[in-house]
């Protein structure tokens, strides 16, 4: 097979698809890859790592898209390269559809057969391709909360975690799954005074074994989550529902009570945020305010540590690109259900149930829309 690497277009994003160590093992398996030029200098690699690890260098992405059969990115394609993706083409990457109607439509119009990281799951009902990148997101949600909580950044400005004998910040996070879980370790490491709220009690037992007294854990209802986000001073949202749009947690009339110049940073803004106030934001312009509130609310947030999240990403990504390669896309997908849950569209057949609830398009079954 002849796999594409792109380099990425979306505003400050520096990660790439495929790491020349990546390279070397998918052409070590008898495939060719071409890589656009420069695709990896926001890593610190270069054309000619990738050229020693066994890739051809495209002047452009056109070249890339015109001669890879399969396309394998980091993050959602923008429209310049979704109007290059043809019918039988597979994409593996970042997609998350369900908030997102414009780019669903163009995939759905393009004949691709688009795999989505954040939907693959695991035999163990995780989601393995999403969870570095929610690592990452949860210990920066942290970092980037404590800045904007400085006044010169427009916050209350407090220190995280005080000093002694003035109280560090309250920190509420919203959802003990990934990005919580590594949110609230960097919180508690940063001495900040930490609460978790989440709908399962088997995960918040999960975090008190493993943080201890340190870390409170509230069960999340509308009163608890209404006390306090009131209460806080930063709130981080960390909820996920693989593939569907996010619930909005937090009202914008809850925003408005909120202390002026306290902080919300919105993990799931990806998924469309769990903050009703929520809207994308980018590295060159993260935050706005709202009744006093400052938003951080960037879609792509690992993208601002590029080498770190392209490593640990292409660690889980690999053994599924080699599987789609070497066996073809068809039989990679019809032998492991766990691969098959990453597949959006195919041939212009929505197959992801949360896809379909969210943007009311007929839902398919992958295994019938694939035998078709």
């Amino acid at each position: 097979m002849l796999v594409g690497v792109p380099k990425e277009i979306k505003v400050h994003e520096y990660r790439v698809g495929l790491v020349p160590s990546s390279v070397r093992e998918v052409a070590h398996h008898g495939h060719s890859i071409v890589v656009e030029h420069n695709a990896g200098i926001g890593i610190g690699c270069s054309d000619a790592d990738y050229e020693a690890a066994g890739a051809t260098i495209a002047a452009d992405a056109g070249q890339v898209f015109e001669q890879a059969e399969m396309i394998v990115k980091v993050k959602e394609p923008q429209a310049q390269e979704r109007s290059r993706l043809r019918e039988g083409q597979v994409l593996f990457t970042y997609l998350h559809l369900a908030p997102d109607p414009k780019q669903t439509e163009d995939l759905v119009k393009s004949g691709v057969t688009a795999i989505a990281y954040e939907t693959v799951t695991s035999p163990h009902g995780g989601l393995p391709l999403l969870a570095p990148m929610s690592e990452v997101a949860g210990r920066m949600s942290v970092q980037a909360g404590a800045y904007c909580l400085e006044k010169t950044h427009g916050g209350l400005g407090i220190l995280l975690g005080g000093v002694p004998g003035v109280d560090p910040a309250k920190v509420v996070v919203l959802g003990g799954g990934v990005v919580g879980t590594h949110a609230i370790h960097i919180a508690l490491g940063m001495g900040a005074d930490v609460w978790v709220l989440d709908r399962s009690t088997e995960a918040l037992k999960v975090l008190w074994r493993q943080f201890g007294r340190p870390l409170n854990t509230v069960f999340s209802t509308r009163d608890a989550v209404e006390k306090h986000v009131l209460e806080a001073d930063l709130v981080i949202g960390g909820v996920l529902i693989p593939g569907a749009a996010t619930p909005k947690l937090v009202s914008a009339e809850l925003i408005k009570r909120m202390k002026p110049g306290a902080v919300v940073v919105d993990v799931a803004i990806d998924q469309g945020g769990c903050f009703e106030t929520s809207r994308p934001t980018t590295h060159a312009e993260p935050t706005y305010v709202v009744d006093d509130v400052i938003h951080y609310c960037v879609a792509n947030m690992p993208g601002g540590v590029p080498r770190t999240s392209t490593f640990a990403l292409n660690n889980v990504t690999l053994p599924y690109v080699l599987a789609l390669a070497d066996k073809g896309y068809k039989r990679a997908l019809q032998e492991d259900p766990y691969l098959r849950a990453g597949l959006n569209v195919h041939r212009g057949n929505i197959t992801c149930h949360g896809v379909s609830e969210a943007l009311g398009y007929p839902y398919r079954d992958p295994l019938d829309a694939l035998g078709a």
